[in-house]
């Protein structure tokens, strides 16, 4: 019986990359959130950048769920 080590290795880094990613990803959009929230609670005139932090989480949250699903659908296809 062999054991493909160098298989096995890439499993692995491939994972921890993905892994890693999506933590990243889901990090970036809760601190562009919360930067929403701070100017809204700052008044109208700090709201200026608010539409541009929740397109950052929005593009942040899709990615993250882009990898998830892709992910998934590896292991059932």
């Amino acid at each position: 019986m062999h054991i493909a080590w160098d298989s096995i290795l890439v499993v692995f880094v491939v994972s921890f990359a993905a892994a890693v990613a999506v933590v990243v990803l889901v990090s970036f959009a809760l601190v562009a959130l919360s930067a929403r929230e701070s100017a809204s609670a700052e008044g109208p005139s700090a709201r200026i950048g608010v539409g541009s932090s929740t397109a950052i989480a929005g593009i942040c949250l899709t990615a993250a769920a882009a990898i998830v699903l892709y992910g998934l659908y590896l292991i059932v296809a």
